[in-house]
């Protein structure tokens, strides 16, 4: 529905910088959690504890929706993949190093410095048979007082040894997608709203609300 305001349930700069790229080409106003004013809690820590990308997600869109008064809500949970780690982090990508008390780009830091440690120990233990493969994982979801909705977007690659580029946040560096033309620490924020994981879950969410008549 045109004019209604709708809520990302996310605090991270980098994710709200993508967002606001795509929702702006649907033609969409949005607001996000800080903006509101809604305080940091324990029960928002724990959010991200499920199993899977579709629970975290709805998890967090189901949360904000009803703190924030019943706002049509916005979720999402990302990762990456690795094949050569049996997919890991996955769905424990943020916390992977088990180091969550630091602050964002400590946190960065110590997430990739396992990643690295861990992919060399994989290239020694089976040279013939690695792979640098993997892939970022989005799963989108919305509340409203309809009920719910989920989509899923994917991008692949490969994990780089040595990191490139100096934007994006989190595994970016690391990460290279031939759909982006090289890291995703690499691409302009143009470039990832159109062709990241998140960009394809949330483009295939906004499509199907926008059939449904919901935004």
């Amino acid at each position: 529905m045109s004019g209604q305001i709708l809520l990302l349930a996310t605090r991270s700069a980098g994710k709200l910088r993508e967002l606001h790229e795509i929702f702006a080409e649907f033609g969409l106003e949005v607001t996000d959690v800080t903006s509101l004013g809604i305080p940091e809690s324990q029960a928002e820590d724990q959010l991200e504890r499920h199993e899977t990308f579709e629970e975290n997600a709805l998890a967090k869109a189901r949360y904000f929706f009803d703190i924030s008064g019943g706002l049509p809500t916005f979720g999402d949970d990302s990762g990456m993949c690795v094949d050569a780690l049996g997919g890991e982090p996955g769905v424990y990508s943020k916390r992977w190093s088990g180091s969550e008390d630091l602050d964002r780009e400590a946190l960065d830091a110590a997430n990739n410095a396992k990643l690295v440690s861990r992919m060399a120990t994989a290239r020694q233990s089976d040279e013939k048979g690695f792979t640098d493969s993997a892939r970022y994982v989005c799963v989108a979801a919305f509340r409203d007082d309809a009920g719910v909705e989920m989509r899923r977007g994917e991008v692949e690659g490969r994990v780089l040894q040595n990191p490139r580029g100096s934007a994006g946040f989190g595994y970016d560096p690391y990460f290279e997608a031939p759909d982006l033309g090289g890291t995703f620490a690499e691409s302009s924020i143009e470039n990832t709203a159109r062709n990241s994981h998140r960009s394809r879950a949330f483009r295939a969410l906004l499509s199907a609300l926008r059939a449904q008549g919901r935004v």
